[in-house]
């Protein structure tokens, strides 16, 4: 399932002569209580200024302290993603300023990162494609500026200042905005599989910079690139980078020139607008951070942590094809969130019938949640519907019990209740009806009133069919049993 329910941009995204270049810069929030350096909760949604300390608020003479847990989570990243794994990382500051950086200064890493050159994998239209990734390391969030709550000032919330983020870079190895898309759905997905963050980009826990130059076709020079922010979905991505790429086009077919900057995505308007001058490392002053002592990773805790990683949703899709005989559709929605998959597996463990148990847990089970705004949550704490009513109803399906036109109205009674499936086809008398002359009867009935309809059927109208259908379940109040209404019309309705 897509979290984000954006649908990506066309395959058939064409730019001429021109290749896109790509890379991307993730912005993770780490699902850690409390912030990277101090104890103040990392919460969202709280009170501005709410969440602050001395320390996360840049006071003389404090000292940070490192929060474990979010480096154990970095860490598992990294080796989730194929990363080596360097011995010493080292913290530095990255110096800059802005309102809402209180310390005048980003406590980040720079030339000795935790993790580097691991990669995602993405499905193409050509097949299997690998994203290398340049680097994972860790930094503290910056504040949030408010801008247009007042005409004539801006305000400044603290919060999200020291909150812990991981940063993963890609190389320019993406080559159009569909990639884009795919390559942020596969990595959300690890982070989500890994229980490290929560991947919702509308609160701003996963969020994405994007990259951008052009060439000629076949070239293998890097244009001049800018930097597009402010993207907060899928769809925002891709449109936004489909945008950045015309652009330096038209710039440089018309003559001139692309500029190194920063831009704005702006998603009511569909276009960015320039934010200020790229900047380079150089200009941001990076020195090592006094206060913070170098991170050691032996060999022997990279192992432990490769020992204790979940299934990873590219092999659990692998595994639900072989294993459920799933169509690779129904293998990739199901494996896209880790709940979602483990609630599937839930519901076949109580009946073994996977591509119908499959079929509703992607439609009404996932319209549900939709419907719930569920989506963006990392762990669906109370599923619409139980695993094993589920799986209770498709198996009464399959013994003909209900019909599946009856299913649906039980679906919903399971839903509003919470009751096992069975007790409500109890309670409401909704037990298929299967005894084959009781359908006779029926049947006779709905020829005898459609006489008309009949005569029509057998001078060659047999797309009437469905009519006669329609009127025996509306006759026996849906709980015929379809197969053999069909049945019984069809031998009622030969020429004699």
């Amino acid at each position: 399932m897509s979290q984000d329910t954006d649908e990506g941009q066309s395959e058939s995204l064409s730019y001429g002569p021109w290749e896109p270049v790509i890379g991307l810069e993730v912005h993770a929030q780490l699902l850690t209580n409390s912030k990277l350096f101090c104890a103040c909760s990392a919460s969202f949604g709280a009170e501005p200024n709410a969440h602050t300390c001395p320390v996360c608020m840049g006071f003389p003479g404090v000292l940070p302290v490192l929060n474990e847990r979010a480096l154990e989570f970095s860490l598992r990243a990294g080796v989730a993603t194929g990363c080596r794994i360097p011995p010493v990382a080292r913290w530095s500051r990255k110096n800059y300023f802005y309102p809402d950086l209180p310390k005048g200064y980003q406590v980040s890493m720079f030339d000795e990162p935790l993790a580097v050159e691991g990669y995602v994998d993405i499905d193409t239209p050509d097949g299997l494609k690998r994203v290398r990734l340049t680097r994972i390391h860790m930094e503290e969030d910056a504040g949030k500026s408010i801008h247009d709550a007042h005409e004539n000032h801006s305000l400044i919330d603290l919060n999200r200042t020291g909150v812990a983020l991981m940063e993963i870079v890609s190389e320019p190895d993406i080559s159009s905005p569909t990639e884009a898309g795919a390559y942020l759905r596969s990595l959300r997905s690890i982070v989500q599989y890994l229980e490290v963050c929560d991947g919702n980009m509308d609160e701003g826990s996963f969020r994405c910079d994007a990259n951008v130059s052009i060439r000629r076709t076949g070239t293998t020079e890097l244009g001049t690139r800018t930097e597009t922010k402010n993207m907060n979905s899928f769809r925002s991505v891709e449109r936004a980078i489909d945008f950045e790429i015309r652009r330096q086009i038209d710039l440089l077919e018309d003559g001139g020139r692309v500029v190194q900057e920063t831009r704005s995505w702006d998603a009511d308007r569909s276009r960015s607008t320039p934010m200020r001058s790229k900047e380079h490392a150089h200009d941001y002053r990076y020195f090592p951070e006094p206060d913070l002592l170098p991170l050691e990773t032996s060999s022997e805790r990279v192992e432990e942590i490769r020992s204790e990683l979940p299934e990873l949703p590219r092999a659990r899709r692998a595994r639900f094809v072989e294993r459920y005989e799933l169509p690779e559709y129904d293998a990739e929605v199901l494996t896209a969130r880790r709940d979602l998959a483990d609630y599937f597996e839930a519901a076949v463990g109580a009946h073994d019938n996977s591509k119908g148990i499959s079929n509703w847990v992607m439609g009404d089970i996932l319209r549900l949640v939709r419907e719930g705004h569920l989506e963006t949550a990392l762990v669906i704490e109370k599923w619409p519907v139980s695993a094993e009513h589920l799986a209770g109803l498709v198996r009464l399906i399959d013994d003909g019990t209900i019909s599946g036109k009856i299913a649906k109205t039980v679906f919903e009674e399971m839903h509003d209740t919470q009751d096992a499936p069975a007790d409500i086809v109890e309670r409401k008398g909704l037990r298929q009806v299967t005894d084959e002359g009781a359908i006779t009867s029926a049947v006779d009935t709905v020829l005898e009133q459609q006489a008309d309809k009949v005569a029509e059927y057998r001078a060659g109208k047999e797309q009437l069919l469905g009519f006669f259908v329609g009127q025996v379940m509306k006759a026996t109040a849906g709980k015929a049993n379809p197969k053999a209404v069909n049945e019984i019309l069809r031998a009622r309705l030969a020429p004699s």
